[in-house]
């Protein structure tokens, strides 16, 4: 199969690229290789495209809000209108379930309202894994350095190994619409950090932030997908101080 994959250079991107190449004809699109969706040429011929590729980040949304809807509602209406006939599985965020409370959340859930009908918006819950986001809560607590931790939060933590296989399970079904892609299972922030002895600030989560993010991953399970990395395991067999 030939297949446009947009944000290959992205932390799920790099994982999924190494996932396909060997089965597939893989096209990578990433705007740090010099190709900016707004602008780049987009004529090829492929039979999938997968859609990575945008910002994201609550807080950075906050003080980016139009680049944020540039890089991700605008960027990816070109997308597809430009390959409106062709199967799209493309990110969306579990933040999109709750789109009034930051800038980020609103782009995803626009880009969903936009999407054509034969595609498939996948989304994303909480991604941890190898070379994740340095300033991201998994990372930190492995390496001991969690600065603070939202007291009112609880999240849905799911291995980008999981997550591949999922968006592979989706290529190969005939889904449409949208699904959430997660551990299908919710983890008290407290109770994490408390677990792996991890002395840090606690505050109160700001109201632009959900409260959980629990996956719902009906649609995946009848496709027979079900995630197999446990999130403490992982913990404990990757910790700097093992």
């Amino acid at each position: 199969m030939n297949i446009l994959l947009t944000g290959s250079e992205g932390f799920i991107g790099q994982h999924l690229f190494n996932f396909l190449k060997d089965n597939h004809t893989v096209i990578c699109l990433d705007k740090n290789t010099g190709n900016d969706l707004l602008t780049c040429d987009l004529k090829y011929n492929v039979d999938l495209v997968i859609h990575l590729a945008g910002l994201s980040g609550v807080r950075d949304s906050l003080n980016r809000p139009t680049e944020y809807w540039e890089q991700n509602v605008i960027a990816g209406q070109r997308l597809f209108d430009y390959f409106k006939d062709t199967r799209i599985l493309y990110a969306s965020s579990s933040t999109a379930h709750e789109p009034w409370k930051n800038p980020y959340a609103m782009s995803k859930y626009s880009l969903e309202q936009i999407a054509p009908e034969n595609s498939v918006g996948m989304r994303f819950t909480t991604v941890y894994g190898p070379n994740a986001r340095e300033h991201m809560l998994i990372p930190r607590i492995l390496r001991n350095d969690v600065p603070y931790i939202n007291t009112n939060h609880s999240r849905d933590f799911i291995h980008v190994d999981d997550l591949v296989r999922a968006i592979d399970s989706l290529i190969k079904s005939n889904l449409k619409g949208i699904t959430d892609i997660g551990s299908g299972k919710t983890n008290n922030l407290i109770e994490l950090v408390d677990y792996f002895k991890i002395d840090c600030k606690r505050v109160v989560g700001n109201a632009f932030e959900r409260l959980d993010n629990l996956a719902d991953n009906t649609l995946l399970n009848t496709i027979g997908w079900s995630p197999k990395i446990d999130l403490y395991n992982y913990i404990k067999e990757n910790r700097n101080d093992n």
